[in-house]
């Protein structure tokens, strides 16, 4: 298994060596090398089973450190970086030939965000280099937000971790571009579209791709335990579905049985979020066939739970 700790330095030298090193943020660990390394990029794609055409989010430490990489930085991108940088917000952007074709699956675009951890900040301002980091599990598969959740599926293949506690957010980054002058959404996230459109005006969502996506996070399954996972109304998944021993997911609803998790006890959105991929990997340890989840509250951050239910649904069958 990987070492876990807290040693900057040495995560340090493993990637200037080419080497992999999963990282702390503050909405899930990613799974880091240099993004300026071709051969670095491609163990990320091997390490995950992450197909090429899904293009990486690359982390730098601020906003200056991204005209290093991209060839304009729009107006409004750069009042919604001033804003809410270091953050859980990813600004597509086009890219300069620096950063390889791989990290950005051929596209002239490159996902660029400042993420919001001391330990990870303090690892960016030593490299000099960016990382290249999606989240620090197989593809397709729930996101870490422990470094025990790393080690449990990727620790036979890295070297280490990088141990910055339990993910403060719980979801991944919402992902900004920029389509004839006008703000789009290509992933919902930590960031609410509420607080976007508060900077930008109103925004476009477009946040599904079946393949060749965009941006990271467009494919429609994804997210996704090994236990199918259906989403409604539990009351009437439990009629629809009664021979089958299930597992609830639930906001706050509380229905006595063993085989539950309630992402919020306390009711806020906040809490449910940061403890949604944990209780996804929960169900996958319990004694049940399937997973009958609720959806949250539509807005905030309720909006970006919702989005990862619905898409570790997708793959169910209806039998």
């Amino acid at each position: 298994m990987a070492e876990i700790g807290t040693d900057i330095l040495k995560a340090k030298n493993l990637l200037e060596e080419g080497e992999l090193v999963a990282i702390p943020t503050e909405t899930v660990y990613g799974l880091a090398g240099n993004a300026l390394n071709a051969s670095a990029v491609a163990k990320i794609f091997t390490v995950k089973g992450r197909p090429q055409f899904d293009p990486l989010i690359v982390h730098v430490p601020n906003v200056n450190a991204v005209h290093e990489y991209v060839t304009d930085i729009p107006e409004k991108a750069y009042a919604l970086a001033q804003k809410f940088w270091p953050g859980p917000l990813t600004l597509l952007l086009e890219k300069k030939s620096i950063m390889p074709d791989l990290v950005t699956a051929g596209l002239e675009t490159v996902g660029i965000r400042c993420p919001d951890h001391p330990l990870t900040q303090d690892l960016l301002k030593i490299l000099s280099f960016p990382l290249a980091a999606p989240s620090a599990n197989p593809f397709g598969y729930v996101s870490p937000t422990t470094p025990q959740h790393v080690n449990d599926q990727l620790g036979n293949k890295i070297k280490y971790i990088l141990d910055g506690g339990k993910c403060e957010v719980g979801i991944e980054s919402t992902i900004v571009g920029m389509e004839d002058g006008e703000p789009v959404v290509y992933r919902m996230g930590g960031l609410s579209i509420e607080d976007i459109e508060a900077v930008m005006g109103k925004v476009r969502i477009q946040t599904h791709s079946s393949s060749n996506p965009r941006s990271p996070g467009q494919l429609e399954s994804h997210y996704a335990p090994a236990k199918k996972v259906f989403v409604g109304k539990i009351e009437e998944l439990l009629l629809e579905y009664p021979a089958h021993h299930v597992g609830l997911l639930t906001f706050q609803n509380d229905f006595n049985t063993p085989n539950q998790y309630i992402l919020s006890p306390s009711g806020t959105l906040e809490e449910a979020a940061q403890n949604l991929f944990e209780a996804l990997r929960a169900f996958d340890k319990m004694d049940v066939d399937v997973v009958f989840a609720e959806l949250v509250p539509d807005v905030g951050i309720g909006r970006a739970i919702n989005d990862r239910l619905k898409r570790a649904a997708a793959t169910a069958d209806r039998w």
